[in-house]
């Protein structure tokens, strides 16, 4: 399997791999989301949906913050650019830039502890690029989203399943209902810093 390095501690690799995607400068990803593709366990029952492609690294067990800048191609009903957090088919959390069902850009993040647990933040204006954060606070998680790389808004504070299999974390494009999109990554960036205040835009 091929190894992608963007700059983090280790690199990156394909546990899903799209058909179609290329390296955006040094530090940078294109990645074509193929049609209904997706990774959800609807709480309402059935079996779950891991087709979207995911790539992958190894998390640090100590605290770090992971962003990037995410921009896409919107068409159809929930296509979207992901960060990912993996630790098994039924053990993840991804916050994604995604289109809702009315045509709107917004920020949506779903925590997955055996079901999916789905929830949306705030719209985006125009479909303007948007930062998305991971941090990791000792045993917990946080999710940011920003519009500019500066300001960061509050998402999600949670945990994992501490008993489930060593978590990864990186990227994702989605196009669940859709013909599938085109999602790119840039200014993708890692810290070893701790993340302070939770609610103070940092």
């Amino acid at each position: 399997m091929q190894q992608i390095d963007l700059g983090l501690p280790t690199p990156l690799e394909w546990a899903v791999a799209p058909p179609d995607w290329a390296r955006d400068g040094s530090a940078g990803l294109t990645v074509s989301a193929p049609a209904e593709t997706d990774i959800f366990v609807d709480p309402a029952g059935g079996e779950p949906v891991l087709s979207a492609p995911r790539l992958l690294t190894p998390a640090p067990e100590s605290d770090f913050q992971f962003s990037a800048r995410v921009r896409v191609d919107f068409a159809a009903s929930y296509d979207a650019g992901c960060l990912i957090l993996w630790s098994g088919p039924r053990h993840w959390a991804k916050l994604a830039y995604e289109r809702s069902p009315q045509g709107a850009p917004m920020v949506v993040s779903v925590i997955t502890r055996d079901v999916s647990d789905d929830a949306n933040g705030f719209v985006v204006a125009d479909g303007a690029p948007l930062w998305l954060r991971i941090s990791r606070l000792g045993p917990a998680w946080a999710f940011h989203a920003s519009t500019d790389g500066a300001r960061w808004e509050f998402v999600r504070h949670f945990r994992l399943d501490p008993a489930a299999t060593p978590v990864q974390f990186g990227l994702s494009a989605q196009s669940p209902t859709g013909a599938g999109c085109a999602v790119w990554f840039d200014r993708i960036s890692f810290s070893a810093s701790p993340l302070g205040d939770l609610r103070d835009g940092r």
